[in-house]
């Protein structure tokens, strides 16, 4: 059973927009933080987004900042990466991650559980 089940990736063109998603089972989603990460071809996995159990808390890497907004709708136990004005340097497979705990995080450490990815390719 995937306890945390990635969609909406894709191919699309510089500037253009995605909005990924992540449906998680009740116990891998409540009432921890969810996270994203991304790992392009021979990098190491690297944080993107986080947002806390409430949902009032996030944080971002410098390289998205501005563009990337992560959300959280609890009752749906769904977790979003809406990615505006995309870059070629973000193409990446795109990993949901959640923990435990209600706060946000920025290490992959923490991570409890992984998805197994959504493949987000941008074209210049």
């Amino acid at each position: 059973q995937r306890l945390l089940v990635e969609s909406g990736g894709g191919l699309v063109q510089a500037g253009g927009s995605l909005r990924l998603s992540c449906a998680a089972s009740e116990r891998t989603f409540s009432p921890g933080a969810m996270n994203w990460f991304r790992q392009a071809p021979g990098q190491e996995r690297e944080f993107v987004a986080t947002i806390n159990w409430k949902g009032d808390t996030t944080y971002y890497a410098d390289s998205v900042k501005g563009r990337f907004t992560i959300s959280r709708d609890n009752a749906k136990n769904t977790v979003y990466l809406q990615m505006n004005n995309l870059k070629p340097e973000d193409t990446a497979v795109y990993y949901c991650g959640a923990r435990g705990s209600p706060f946000a995080t920025v290490r992959a450490n923490d991570i409890e559980y992984w998805g197994q990815g959504t493949q987000v390719t941008v074209s210049s």
